[in-house]
């Protein structure tokens, strides 16, 4: 999504979902400040998180994380998205070159 990220992960025990969010953002922000060329804040300070139940509650939730750019108009399917794992569950590449993301 070009305004928002959704992230579905199950955390280490070690890990604390606040460090890995702001460890996340921390490298996400300075990346993308590069490739856009700017500086300053890039992500809001705030995020969301619920606790996944059971595995229909998993389900459900993921279903939503990749329908969601369908619903937003950016893809007429969620495979289609290049940053779904939709792709991966499909056997599509995980992010296509064409969207002009650098290979790590």
């Amino acid at each position: 999504m070009p305004n928002h990220v959704h992230a579905l992960f199950l955390p280490l025990p070690s890990w604390s979902l606040t460090t890995i969010v702001h460890s996340w953002k921390s490298y996400s922000a300075k990346q993308a400040n590069r490739m856009l060329g700017r500086r300053g804040r890039f992500w809001q300070e705030d995020y969301r998180d619920r606790y996944i139940r059971d595995e229909e509650h998993f389900l459900g939730v993921r279903a939503y994380i990749e329908e969601n750019p369908v619903k937003a108009g950016l893809c007429t399917r969620a495979a289609e998205w290049p940053f779904s794992s939709a792709r991966l569950r499909n056997g599509i590449a995980a992010v296509p070159r064409s969207a002009g993301v650098p290979p790590a």
